[in-house]
């Protein structure tokens, strides 16, 4: 298979193998087991401990025999890199290659196998001799792999980050290579040092005085931010583009690069950044590895045990529809979007075995990511992993036998997917009605911010998404600080969960938006804190202030419902909460009812129209601008859409889309997603519920209608009479 066929297809594909390497043998049939079921796709992981394991001594010869029996097959190879796992040599020459943690000692460890984690956290490629052999290995590779025209595709970074942390205790990197390109940056970013001292409240002298902060854990100190901000969103991103830059140099056949996360980071714009220094991103995405967030409801029986209808109804949602609306928003547009590894089998680490994924679990898992947008799949795993650590989990197929209910199932759905390459291999979703806003400054100050901000960032704006996709409205994600004017205005209506930190800049962007004739709706607390993580006098941004026609009256804390506990800090002394409360609809939004989650903002409105109330109080403004308008909701709305669940809030939402212009899908209890493609539309629709539903659905516009997986259709005139069975996903080809 050569490039070009590829890049015609819906990429279907599975992991062959890591080290260590089963039989040959065995790696083979499992390959021919996967061609006769239509797959068209496979990954294999290579190692740099492993394939030079002396200095200039190279043995590709396992990939090489391996990539050849594919090309016989007529399978596309989509080959993983495992820099992390770097050689023994490589430590002895360069010593000062090892990274430093925050307490100025060398990370020791040094990766004998891909697992735990893929050898992380490596090496620091900011030494200049550990970055040039990296970049020379993966010439030579390229150079020796890439001669085989069914290598599609290469990945340089398999689940990008250095997870030091949680794996050796402490935050990377301080080494002297890093901290110098921290501050080079940091030149760059303000020009010169009495401009950084002035914005940072600080008194440098010089520009080598300037270090991040060594304690413990970060401060909240603009010098924090910066430094944390730099590693995520410059470090990574310089090294994953030198990655591309040296397969680059020594690919005559110019394939795609990209590099793929463990997951998106829901709140943050570093994934924005990812997608743009390479050709794409991906993700992995394992649903059934754990159901609920940390504060979200959750739905149990008697004895505890997690509800099978919720679990799954969670998978749908957030291990899915959200995961990749957020990569594939990340993107500009006409990128791919990769299900870079997908689970194929049950989750096993040590001892803990998950559930055996059922036929109607791969069905319902591929068509939800493929319903938000995604254009190829790689399952992981082929064979069932022979590592104690993930002891014989994670496959397609058992440990014996050439398949199994869930492989025959994803066969038969990838099959069905390869008959509609022109929708499902291209980005075809279109522009979605609503984007959530994201803004990696305030992303980073949550992380610092005493009282878990960043993870009140993250629930809220999940929260949205979770509202927004029971309403039936499609949403894309937008970086904030990236996103020029043009680009927002795309969209009618934008969504800022708890907007804690923001800049003037950005303020004055979202009052273009709406003096445009677009619609914001903001969460209580708009630019409190400017991006160096100082207070504002008046306690809201300026610029945000005047866009929403008010002043701050009075901002407290709000008890949670039914005593819970979930994210309330214990009250130090009396007075500190109101009671749990729900906020009442004035004006465009009377008759509705919002609860009101951690705060309760109250407003003096200026030039604004009271949309909300609590105990009498303004807790909510709408102020018209043109056709444009701008909302001021003066607490968390988000957090109700997976905490506390009620009705009131999801219909006060659909209520204040509708003054927006935005309506929710006329689908009943259905969810609707499209994609849409030239001469033919697929449309999804998703069941959510525990029960099945029937739905009339208008094909008007289509000369010609079917099932995607050939299931039967009852037309009646010009409607189609459509089953979805519990929490089940179908797809209708709608031709033009």
């Amino acid at each position: 298979m050569n490039q070009a066929k590829f890049s015609t297809l819906f990429p279907l594909g599975s992991h062959l193998c890591r080290e260590p390497m089963p039989p040959m043998s065995e790696l083979k049939r499992d390959m021919e087991t996967l061609q006769r079921h239509g797959f068209n796709l496979l990954k294999l992981q290579e190692h740099w401990a492993i394939d030079e394991p002396a200095e200039g001594v190279y043995d590709f010869s396992r990939y090489e025999e391996l990539i050849e029996h594919a090309a016989g097959l007529d399978l596309g190879i989509y080959l993983g890199l495992t820099c992390e796992q770097a050689p023994a040599w490589l430590w002895r020459k360069h010593p000062g290659c090892r990274m430093v943690g925050r307490d100025g000692r060398a990370i020791m460890y040094e990766a004998q196998s891909a697992l735990p984690s893929d050898g992380k956290p490596g090496p620091c490629f900011d030494h200049p001799g550990a970055r040039a052999d990296m970049e020379r290995f993966l010439g030579e590779l390229v150079r020796v792999l890439g001669r085989f025209e069914n290598v599609v595709v290469w990945n340089t970074w398999q689940e990008i980050g250095y997870w030091a942390q949680g794996l050796v205790g402490q935050a990377v990197c301080f080494c002297e290579h890093t901290l110098e390109r921290w501050r080079t940056w940091l030149e760059g970013e303000h020009g010169d040092l009495d401009t950084l001292n002035r914005r940072w409240n600080t008194r440098y002298a010089e520009w080598q005085d300037v270090s991040p902060n060594r304690g413990l854990a970060p401060g909240m100190y603009a010098v924090d931010l910066a430094w944390q901000y730099f590693m995520d969103n410059v470090q990574v991103v310089e090294v994953l583009r030198a990655r591309a830059a040296a397969i680059r140099v020594a690919d005559p056949l110019g394939r795609p690069v990209f590099a793929h996360k463990g997951g998106p980071v829901i709140g943050s714009g570093q994934d924005w950044t990812y997608a743009r220094c390479q050709d794409f991103l991906g993700s992995s995405t394992y649903p059934a590895w754990g159901a609920f967030g940390e504060w979200d409801d959750r739905p149990s029986d008697e004895q505890g045990r997690v509800e099978r209808e919720a679990a799954l109804r969670n998978e749908m949602w957030e291990g899915l529809a959200l995961r990749f609306d957020y990569i594939r928003s990340c993107h500009a547009p006409g990128k791919p979007v990769w299900a870079a590894e997908f689970q194929g089998g049950p989750v096993s680490v040590g001892l803990h075995k998950g559930r055996v994924p059922t036929p109607e679990d791969i069905r319902r898992w591929v068509l939800s990511t493929v319903g938000a947008g995604v254009t190829a799949l790689s399952f992981w795993v082929t064979r069932a992993e022979i590592m104690a650590h993930e002891m014989n989990g994670f496959s397609l197929l058992d440990s014996v036998g050439d398949t199994t209910p869930r492989l025959e199932e994803a066969a038969r759905v990838g099959r069905a997917l390869n008959r509609y390459p022109d929708l499902f291999g291209a980005p075809t979703r279109p522009r979605a009605p609503v984007a959530v806003l994201v803004n990696e400054w305030n992303y980073q100050l949550g992380q610092v911010l005493p009282g878990g901000g960043g993870r009140h960032l993250a629930h809220s704006t999940r929260g949205w998404h979770r509202l927004l996709w029971e309403l039936g409205i499609p949403v894309d994600f937008v970086e904030l600080g990236l996103a020029a004017p043009a680009e927002l205005e795309t969209y009618p209506v934008l969504i800022l969960p708890f907007p804690l930190s923001l800049s003037e800049e950005w303020a004055a962007k979202l009052a273009g938006f709406v003096s445009a004739g677009g619609h914001l709706v903001s969460e209580a607390c708009p630019g409190r804190l400017d991006q160096y993580a100082f207070c504002r006098r008046g306690e809201l941004s300026p610029a945000l202030a005047d866009l929403f026609g008010v002043a701050q009256e009075s901002l407290t804390m709000v008890r949670e419902p039914e005593g819970g506990e979930r994210w309330s800090p214990r009250e130090r002394t009396w007075g500190e909460y109101r009671e749990a409360a729900l906020l009442e609809g004035a004006g465009p939004l009377q008759g509705q009812r919002l609860r009101a989650n951690l705060y309760v903002e109250t407003y003096a409105p200026q030039e604004a129209e009271a949309c909300l109330h609590c105990e009498g109080s303004v807790a909510g403004v709408v102020r018209r601008i043109g056709e444009g308008s701008a909302w001021l909701l003066g607490t968390l709305v988000g957090h109700s859409g997976t905490s506390y669940r009620d009705a009131d809030t999801p219909a006060a939402v659909g209520a204040l889309l509708q003054e927006c212009g935005v309506m929710t899908a006329p689908t009943g209890d259905l969810l609707l997603q499209k994609r849409v493609g030239e001469r033919r539309e697929a449309w999804f629709f998703t069941n959510p519920r525990g029960v099945e539903v029937t739905e009339t659905v208008d094909v008007r516009e289509g000369e010609r209608v079917e099932d995607l997986l050939g299931e039967p259709l009852v037309q009646e005139g010009e409607s189609v009479r459509l089953t979805v069975g519990a929490l089940d996903v179908r797809v209708l080809i709608v031709e033009k």
